[in-house]
């Protein structure tokens, strides 16, 4: 690789290919933008890649669909001949409905819906440098295997989940809860050619205590694996575990996930073994199909235009700039060793609340928008946007949100917000 440095130009571009990154790349590319999806990693989907086959969660709502990219994108995978996904009910407490499907062809439909939206893909790149003059991004430089970039664009979307953009453009932020804590971070796989009538008649499912305490006191378990969390898989015969989780790994520090993803990998093998050894129909299965490295749930939540509050998801706030309705509980994965338990309290006594665009667009930085778990929310709430199907409306919102400002040659915090969301609605949106 020689010393010179391309120049690219887009008219927006959208940095992480995560759920929320997928839906603003796609929504730009469909309203005639030049736009580019840069991802650090050599595949699309974020934590659908780093967890294949994680359920997407908290789409219905009340049980309707929140709609837009979300329905797009399950839609076709339902319509797929045969079907690769079903919507199914969660057995989980306080969880609506969620979606399982095979993630071998998820990720073909994704990579199907960004060409037809003339979205350029580009893989293995990582972000060396934003550029930022009078609280205006000008450039982001990147690297990638072949060549160095330059890229130009009329607006920068992150979708980074680490808010990697918005945070060296300037954008304040918190890692983490009050304290610093970051929720735990977990290695997820499948167990093939189970017997799963015999698996889930047990009455502790999904959550296999009994078996995680023999586990632990054997020492065939670590002590960080309180109970075995399964579910049965779209595929027949097939078990789906997400239940090895790591604590104190910072997702924004490439060595602690390498070390994390170790750690977890062992305990998955390990319990693998332990299912095999210990619990009634898996006695013929086999491993197979380990997440490449920890799903991360938590680390920097921006600050932007307007911060969610839990008191908001706890009234079931609606906002005027709503842009997709949310009924999920406080899904609080333990965030240290003293704490090892999953948490499912609702987070409201009935009905749903929305998430306001506004906690999308910074303060000040006149040409970038941020999108997915980066959000601005404060920690308790967190807990609760999280889920994937609201981080693909929330990506295709700024994607709108960047539409209009390049339309009226304005900052997006000009773009009158009430407008995005009657454009989510006429975009099927349900809810807001």
């Amino acid at each position: 690789m020689n010393g010179s440095k391309e120049t690219y130009n887009a008219d927006i571009v959208v940095f992480g290919a995560g759920p929320a990154g997928l839906a603003a790349a796609w929504q730009a590319g469909m309203s005639g933008k030049r736009v580019c999806l840069i991802e650090v990693q050599d595949r699309i989907g974020g934590v659908m890649g780093s967890c294949p086959g994680m359920m997407l969660g908290a789409g219905y709502p009340t049980g309707q669909s929140v709609g837009g990219f979300f329905e797009e994108f399950v839609q076709r995978m339902y319509k797929h001949i045969p079907p690769v996904a079903e919507r199914r009910t969660c057995s989980l407490e306080n969880f609506g409905d969620e979606v399982v499907y095979k993630h071998e062809y998820a990720d073909l439909i994704l990579y199907e819906m960004l060409k037809e939206a003339h979205v350029e893909i580009f893989l293995n790149t990582i972000t060396s440098q934003v550029n930022v003059n009078s609280d205006k991004i000008v450039s982001v430089e990147v690297v990638m295997i072949n060549k160095t970039m330059e890229i130009k664009s009329g607006i920068y979307i992150d979708c980074t989940g680490n808010g990697e953009i918005a945070y060296r453009a300037g954008v304040k932020s918190q890692k983490g809860n009050e304290e610093g804590l970051m929720m735990g971070a977990s290695l997820t796989f499948f167990m093939e050619q189970v017997d799963c009538e015999k698996v889930f008649s047990n009455s502790e499912a999904p959550y296999f205590e009994a078996y995680a305490e023999e586990g632990i006191k054997k020492q065939q378990l670590h002590q960080s694996i309180p109970q075995i969390y399964m579910l049965p898989a779209y595929k027949k015969n097939t078990v789906f575990v997400n239940t090895v989780t790591v604590t104190g790994i910072d997702g924004t520090d490439s060595q602690s996930i390498l070390e994390g993803t170790i750690i977890a990998k062992k305990r998955v093998l390990e319990l693998a073994e332990f299912l095999i050894q210990n619990v009634p129909g898996f006695e013929n299965s086999w491993l197979s199909t380990i997440g490449q490295a920890v799903g991360i749930r938590e680390t920097r939540k921006l600050e932007g235009m307007y911060t969610i509050t839990y008191d908001d998801i706890f009234n079931g706030v609606k906002f005027e700039d709503g842009i997709v309705a949310c009924d999920n509980p406080l899904d609080e994965v333990f965030r240290d060793e003293k704490t090892t338990h999953y948490s499912h309290e609702a987070a409201l006594s009935s009905g749903y609340y929305t998430i306001p665009v506004r906690a999308l667009i910074p303060k000040k930085i006149k040409n970038l928008l941020f999108a997915g778990r980066c959000i601005s929310v404060d920690s308790k709430a967190f807990a609760s946007v999280r889920g994937m199907p609201q981080c693909m409306l929330m990506g295709q919102s700024v994607a709108l949100v960047a539409n209009m400002a390049l339309q009226e040659k304005i900052p997006v915090q000009k773009v009158d917000v009430k407008n995005v969301s009657l454009k989510m609605k006429e975009l099927g949106v349900w809810g807001i």
